[in-house]
């Protein structure tokens, strides 16, 4: 507690009024003890005075009051002034050197925190403090080093960001590209499978582009969810048949599950489509021919739980953490040859956390498969929009 800022100040302030005190008993003492300040007709000098008629001469002669003369008062107020003097100096030279010091542990502190703050205002997210007591001021500059981590790490994203996208996009324009400057050049003949994979890689990027729309919208909280009563088998096997030709065309196996007598979901089903559809197409890119897929739902008390299972490739434990980051991948030569852009999970979450549920991943380790659940709050509940 001794080491708060308040009470450093505190004591700092009852020192100076101890030094005031110390000061000034000792120089009064000193003052009032020293012989050559002291006469014997100067301090105390007896005066006699006749009482009234009315009273015996011999009661009266032995009745005197003793006063103090004017010289002996004066030199009584001279002593205290003197005291006063030299203590309010001693108390003013040690204020100066106790505020000197306090100030020193106080602003020393505050320049440094001024200054690693402009220069983070300035984009240097690698700058921190380096204060190490335990007051207040240790406490904002822990703060501040959080955000400077913090900042340094959004900034490092941001750069990620702008890499990742340019190779997107590059991706599917030098592929199409590279072909029409084949048809021009008469190397390449227009053939209709031609002309097809020019319109695949089109179609690809104007996808990506609008899923990268959308992960902008969704992290700058601009995708408004709006929530009604829903029922939830019908739009998960609406969603499933969307994929029956490709997993058909892959050799995998895509079913839905879902508990009897499901309550309804308080959602917005274009949304929860959305979300289902990220994560079956991220099921079905990593599930290999002859593999499996589920789309379960059952609810308890609170909750409608909804996952997507498969018996694909599998997540390490350490790229668990990770999988709903933006750009994210597991194996990235494998992820682009089939043509994912890393950002369906992380919007899935937004939309997840826009209906105020959960999602996260399972997975046993690579080659075991991977389950990825969200929840949906039951009709009863209200959710929470962002």
């Amino acid at each position: 507690m001794l080491r708060q800022l308040r009470w450093k100040l505190f004591i700092s302030h009852v020192l100076i009024l101890l030094i005031g005190v110390g000061i000034f008993l000792p120089t009064a003492y000193f003052l009032t003890s020293n012989p050559i300040t002291r006469t014997p007709d100067e301090v105390l000098v007896p005066v006699s005075v006749q009482v009234a008629a009315s009273v015996d001469e011999n009661e009266a002669s032995n009745s005197q009051l003793t006063v103090q003369s004017p010289n002996a008062q004066a030199q009584i107020r001279g002593i205290i002034d003197n005291a006063l003097l030299i203590s309010s100096f001693g108390a003013l030279a040690g204020a100066i050197v106790v505020s000197l010091f306090v100030s020193r542990r106080v602003v020393e502190p505050l320049q440094e925190l001024t200054q690693v703050s402009g220069r983070l205002a300035r984009g240097y997210f690698r700058e921190r403090t380096s204060i190490r007591s335990e007051d207040e001021l240790a406490v904002l500059s822990q703060s501040i080093n959080q955000l400077a981590e913090t900042l340094e790490q959004t900034e490092q994203r941001r750069l990620g960001l702008i890499t990742d996208v340019a190779h997107e996009l590059r991706t599917p324009l030098a592929t199409i590209e590279g072909y029409m400057e084949g048809l021009m050049d008469e190397v390449v003949k227009p053939e209709p499978k031609l002309f097809a994979l020019i319109h695949h890689e089109a179609t690809r990027l104007k996808w990506m582009i609008e899923e990268m729309a959308l992960l902008s919208r969704a992290e700058a909280g601009q995708l408004r969810v709006q929530p009604r009563p829903i029922d939830l088998p019908p739009l998960l096997q609406q969603v499933a048949e969307q994929f029956q030709p490709q997993v058909a065309a892959q050799n995998v196996a895509l079913e839905v599950s879902a508990a009897p007598n499901l309550p309804r979901v308080n959602a917005d089903p274009d949304r929860v489509e959305q979300i289902s559809i990220n994560l079956i197409a991220n099921a079905v890119q990593y599930t290999p021919a002859g593999g499996r897929i589920v789309v379960f739902a059952y609810a308890d008390e609170l909750v409608m739980h909804i996952g997507v299972r498969d018996t694909g490739v599998g997540i390490a434990a350490e790229h668990l953490p990770h999988i709903f980051e933006r750009f994210y991948r597991i194996d990235k030569s494998r992820a682009r040859q089939s043509g994912g852009a890393g950002i369906g999970l992380t919007i899935a979450r937004h939309l997840v956390y826009g209906h105020g549920g959960e999602i996260w991943a399972e997975s046993d380790g690579a080659g075991k498969g991977t389950t990825v659940k969200f929840t949906l709050p039951v009709i009863d509940t209200v959710p929470i929009i962002h």
